[in-house]
């Protein structure tokens, strides 16, 4: 019994330590205090998603008809970490990118990629950050017939022109002297800034992975005595190479070099756009843009919050009012549960958006219902003359098979939105699965000690009173 108790008392003084640290980390009721040089709340904050902070979302879908189905997740992959080191250099604090995967016609998968960018209210600037990042393209001579049609269409566009005439691009033109080869942007691990040791010009020198490496020793050895071109941005407009170096041998070792055309300060600038990342991917095209306001996101959040307080407080009203002082204990056990809760989301950088909340308001109420269906079996056995401790262990044990089924068909729900579902659908499905596994900690675990705690036995008219139902007194 004792040793119970004590874990009872435990359950209570962690509780309402974890209580005060979630109020210590509320920056507008502590303004000042410092935990190691830093205030609480700035140590421990609450990350807020789009729709509570504002700032911008951007989706964007990706073209990847060009990369093989096996490739298609790692270029997607590289594309999420090249748009974060992006974001980042412009100190946007807790960017959010993700992928998500989306049916499109003929059961054709879009990949798509969600920007979400907290305090940034300027679109066109958003949409800047992501736009800059560069496409390296590597490009190899054709062959002299098609060189030569490609001058003698060039020549007739230009006399035509000069001319006054319709203008028609023949396909010649379109092709141009290059043909393109898989070697892109993304195949680059690093880019250098070097200088030629004997003319001082700068030199930017390009590292592959290994998949990069074995394409480029392919193309170099393909391609002796030819020119092999490097394209930035040539969908862009920019058609002409920034280099066409002359392929001597076969290169191995994944090492390139890109020289002249180009200042210091201009190699610097392609050093830290290629570092930054290029993009892995054909092309990306801005699908939508979403802007909130952080006075809509607080109002959002305030509206979120006094939702849950007064959720708790109605809740916690009828399990008092109806059952008593199993009420008060399950009141005390979903009060320490929504601590446990804030207190996962705080450490674990959870995002809370309005959806993630609803789904915790929900939980509360899974919560509650363990309690319930714990009390009235409780109350069963009371009722046919068994003792307090007794009555409430036949309690938990007959309510324990509906608890745990009930649970785990809401824990099987929340995984199927959280894998098929869409970023907002995550974040509800999320908080709701955390919430109901909590749930059953709080109404299995600490209810259980907290009544088993009470200094009360046998079936005494208090006994009758304190654990009847609503306002029936127990026979």
């Amino acid at each position: 019994m004792w040793k119970t108790r004590i874990l009872a008392l435990a359950f209570l003084i962690i509780g309402a330590g974890l209580a005060y640290f979630i109020y210590a980390s509320i920056p507008s009721l502590n303004e000042g205090k410092t935990v190691y040089g830093q205030t609480t709340a700035e140590k421990f904050p609450f990350k807020l998603g789009l729709d509570l902070s504002g700032g911008v979302q951007l989706v964007y879908q990706a073209d990847v008809s060009s990369i093989k189905p096996a490739e298609v997740k790692n270029a997607m992959d590289s594309l999420r970490d090249v748009v974060e080191r992006r974001i980042n250099l412009f100190g946007v604090a807790e960017p959010i990118v993700q992928i998500e995967e989306k049916g499109g016609v003929a059961g054709a998968v879009e990949e798509r990629l969600i920007v979400e960018l907290p305090g940034i209210t300027d679109v066109k600037r958003a949409v800047e950050m992501i736009g800059q990042t560069p496409k390296l393209e590597f490009m190899t001579e054709r062959s002299a017939k098609e060189i030569e049609a490609y001058n003698k269409a060039l020549e007739k566009f230009n006399a035509d022109q000069e001319a006054g005439k319709p203008l028609v691009v023949p396909p010649e033109l379109v092709a141009g002297p290059y043909a393109s080869t898989e070697l892109s942007g993304r195949f680059l691990e690093r880019a250098t800034l070097e200088f030629d040791p004997t003319t001082r010009e700068p030199i930017v020198s390009l590292v592959f992975n290994k998949q990069g490496a074995e394409l480029f020793a392919k193309l170099t050895k393909e391609n002796v005595n030819k020119t092999i071109a490097i394209f930035l941005d040539r969908d862009l407009g920019n058609t002409e190479p920034i280099s066409a170096p002359v392929v001597r041998e076969e290169i191995t070792g994944g090492k390139a070099q890109i020289t002249g055309k180009f200042t210091a300060a201009e190699a610097k600038t392609l050093v830290g756009r290629l570092n930054s990342g290029a993009l892995p991917v054909d092309k990306l095209e801005l699908l939508s843009t979403q802007t909130i306001s952080a006075p809509l996101g607080a109002k959002a959040l305030n509206a979120g919050v006094w939702a849950g307080i007064w959720g708790l407080v109605v809740v916690a009203g009828f399990l008092i009012l109806w059952y008593r002082l199993p009420g008060v204990v399950a009141a005390v056990a979903l009060a320490i549960y929504t601590v446990i809760m804030l207190i996962l989301f705080k450490l674990f950088g959870i995002t809370l958006t309005a959806a993630g909340i609803a789904g915790f308001i929900l939980s509360i109420g899974m919560a509650v219902d363990a309690n319930i269906l714990i009390f009235e079996r409780t109350k069963e056995e009371l009722r046919k003359g068994h003792s307090v401790h007794d009555a409430v262990r036949e309690g938990f044990a007959r309510a324990w098979t509906s608890i745990r089924d009930s649970n785990i068909s809401s824990i099987i729900t929340s995984l199927i939105l959280f894998w098929f579902g869409t970023s907002l659908i995550k974040g509800f499905a999320l908080t709701f699965g955390l919430g109901v596994i909590v749930s059953m900690f709080s109404a299995i675990t600490i209810s259980r000690v907290l009544l088993f705690a009470l200094p009360f036995s046998g079936h005494s008219a208090l006994v009758r009173a304190l654990f009847g139902s609503g306002f029936l007194k127990l026979k």
